[in-house]
């Protein structure tokens, strides 16, 4: 690998960590301007101001804020993201079963959606103009134009209710045997699918379009050479930087924008456990399982520019 590709990948990744320290600050202090108080909703309202304040020292709420990020921050660079309030319960100890299942989700969506976004955009180059191009960016924008929410009730309303194929909850657990857990999935998967399909289908339609107005395209088509042909050999693989960004932006996506898919199918994964603990203004948690969702786009972005990077014939075989 050259030293000018080892240089820009060695500045992503700098900037990435600069990046989530942050982001880690917005959320720590993101959660301190939340209304209520902590004590209070664990107390309940009958409690006495000596009950709330012992309460309040003992989960350390009376300490300055600074000192509270830096013990909480030095704890995650420990792996110790700390209690939950509301149960007592060890974060990174229940994180972990749940993380499990929001990737495991997120990775079925990718497998499905990613070939299919591809494939769909080369289809739409090759007929481009024609019904076929009209027809599956027609199908696009109306899929980009429905939130998460009504894809999802829409899918339970016909695959759950109407036609009773698959559970309308998606209920996993330990254990489960695979194919019970691959039904269990299936609608929050195609609900996830539907969502980010249609976006990476029309950036990889536009990006292979924009290649195609290169003069060695056009070398190509003079040569005789079909239209597939040249879409296959010249047109997609000089595309490949900015879809591998569209790519994995979606990928991004699909674990970090799971809240409201699994919300709907009651699914146990980290945007269901998110939206437990808000409730409860259970801090620790919303700060712990929002710097993962950080980490985790953040990291696929610094991947994505890595890849990009290294995609690029220019730095690859520089003059």
């Amino acid at each position: 690998m050259s030293s000018p590709i080892v240089k820009l990948v060695a500045q992503r990744i700098a900037l990435g960590v600069l990046l989530l320290l942050a982001v880690s600050v917005l959320i720590f202090a993101g959660t301190q301007i939340l209304p209520g108080d902590v004590a209070q909703a664990i107390l309940g309202q009958s409690a006495t101001p000596e009950s709330l304040a012992n309460l309040r020292e003992q989960l350390g709420l009376n300490q300055p804020a600074y000192v509270r990020y830096f013990q909480w921050l030095g704890g995650v660079l420990t792996g110790d993201l700390g209690t939950a309030m509301s149960s007592g319960q060890d974060i990174a100890t229940s994180i972990k079963g749940r993380l499990w299942n929001t990737l495991f989700l997120a990775f079925w969506a990718a497998i499905v959606a990613v070939p299919l976004a591809i494939i769909l955009g080369l289809i739409a180059v090759r007929y481009r103009n024609g019904w076929v191009d009209k027809l599956i960016s027609g199908l696009a924008l109306a899929s980009t134009s429905f939130p998460e929410f009504f894809i999802g009730y829409v899918l339970v309303y016909f695959f759950a209710v109407k036609w009773q194929i698959f559970p309308g909850i998606s209920t996993v657990y330990d254990g489960m045997p695979f194919g019970e857990r691959m039904q269990a999935i299936a609608l929050p998967a195609a609900a996830l699918t539907l969502v980010v399909l249609a976006h990476m289908m029309r950036m990889t339609r536009a990006a292979i379009l924009n290649v195609m107005q290169s003069a060695y395209v056009e070398t190509a088509e003079l040569k005789g050479l079909s239209a597939f042909n040249v879409i296959r050999k010249h047109a997609f693989p000089n595309a490949i930087a900015p879809i591998i960004n569209v790519v994995m932006l979606n990928l991004a996506y699909l674990i970090v924008g799971v809240v409201v898919v699994e919300v709907i199918f009651v699914y146990p994964g980290m945007g269901q456990y998110l939206v437990d603990h808000v409730t409860k203004r259970d801090v620790p948690v919303v700060q712990a399982v929002g710097l993962i969702f950080a980490a985790v786009y953040i990291s696929l972005n610094i991947i994505a520019d890595i890849a990009a990077i290294i995609a690029n014939p220019r730095l690859r075989h520089p003059k």
